[in-house]
């Protein structure tokens, strides 16, 4: 695989003339796709824009006929699209990514290791800010579902700030909220919030994220260089040191 990158990124960096590409890609991803761009940029010449949203925001700019070149979303919202919008031969794993809880840096950090602490630590929580299931985002829908399976929707539901895309975690830096959940690679790095950790394992959700190459293209050999150093093996650290996991 690394041989073969590097003959492609050769080959690319190599053609007549650069390409301007449009990733668009589900927030949870947005982080790792930052870092993987930037090297392919340098590598090849190609320019990426690297445009973001939650998964329910992008199935529909992508079905109102959006031009875009490589996109990443989950696979099930995905395949809608493969054989019309994406090419279906292109799609590939890229990452995993699970619930996460993030607080106020300096404040006490809870223990969320047990099902138990963290319902204590949700019941305790002044505001919960997490994203809005109605705006299609894969945390906030499974997060609402979470509360109600935990029995304490209705208890929580006054404490909710729901975000409709972006970070949950600035509620917290402008007070708005003292907790967020979130997919976890959405939290860290957010300045003035604590990472605090996974939710516990017999509560997790992972959403996994694919990638797909539009069929509309008009780079379409740059398009296919980008998704495969996005599908690369070896970014199985640097998706670990944003919260994610290899697929």
């Amino acid at each position: 695989m690394r041989v073969l990158l590097v003959l492609l990124f050769a080959l690319a960096a190599g053609g007549a003339s650069a390409a301007d590409l449009k990733l668009l890609t589900a927030g949870a991803y947005k982080s790792a796709a930052l870092e993987i761009v930037a090297d392919f940029e340098k590598k090849t010449g190609h320019k990426v824009t690297i445009d973001s949203g939650t998964t329910g925001a992008l199935q529909k700019r992508i079905a109102s006929g959006e031009y875009f070149d490589v996109v990443v979303i989950p696979p099930i919202p995905m395949a809608q699209f493969l054989g019309n919008r994406i090419d279906e031969s292109s799609a590939k794993e890229l990452a995993r990514a699970g619930v996460g809880m993030a607080i106020k840096q300096g404040a006490p950090v809870p223990d969320i290791s047990e099902p138990n602490g963290f319902k204590k630590a949700l019941l305790a929580a002044r505001a919960i800010a997490y994203v809005d299931p109605a705006s299609g985002g894969s945390s906030g829908i499974y997060v609402a579902q979470l509360f109600q399976q935990m029995g304490i929707a209705d208890q929580l539901k006054p404490r909710s700030v729901l975000v409709q895309g972006g970070l949950a975690a600035e509620q917290i830096v402008t007070g708005k909220a003292d907790v967020a959940l979130q997919q976890s690679s959405e939290l860290m790095g957010v300045p003035g919030v604590q990472f605090v950790g996974p939710i516990p394992l017999m509560l997790q959700n992972y959403t996994i994220y694919s990638g797909g190459v539009s069929v509309g293209s008009r780079n379409r050999a740059a398009a296919d260089t980008l998704l495969l150093a996005l599908a690369n093996p070896e970014n199985g650290k640097l998706l670990k040191s944003k919260g994610l996991d290899s697929p």
